[in-house]
């Protein structure tokens, strides 16, 4: 049996464990979107060190961590860069449309119960699924 499940289950366990830390030290949901999106347009100027050192351990703790823990792991989604580029703006997009993300609404508003975010997550997972089977069995993008 395939057992790369195991991956994705300590990394979810990851997130939420962040997630709860983030809120129980800061009194504030961990929204990676919101965070960036602070720095991004100006608004978070009295955190500007807190949300950079979120944002520097976001991608850097990955790429330090991906040699001992899984250095042959790869998507076969799609070599297609520009797709990748386009899709990673809808996202950011939507992120903004939506006034948050998967690590806002998914982790943190669901497990506080949070109906914005219970339905939030609902639409945007619909909208993945939709989308990929719009690019991928209908037009053969991906």
């Amino acid at each position: 049996m395939d057992a790369s499940w195991v991956m994705g289950l300590m990394g979810g366990l990851l997130i939420g464990l962040g997630g709860a830390v983030y809120l129980l030290g800061n009194g504030r949901v961990m929204g990676a979107s919101g965070i960036l999106g602070g720095l991004v347009d100006g608004s978070a100027r009295n955190e500007i060190a807190e949300r950079l050192a979120f944002i520097v351990g976001l991608i850097g703790m990955p790429l330090l961590m991906r040699p001992l823990i899984a250095p042959q792991s790869e998507t076969h989604l799609t070599g297609n860069l520009l797709l990748v580029v386009i899709a990673g703006l809808l996202v950011g997009v939507g992120t903004r449309i939506a006034n948050g993300c998967t690590s806002g609404h998914g982790v943190c508003g669901i497990s506080r119960f949070s109906l914005r975010g219970i339905v939030a997550t609902l639409i945007y997972i619909a909208a993945g699924a939709l989308t990929v089977l719009a690019l991928r069995h209908m037009l053969g993008v991906i």
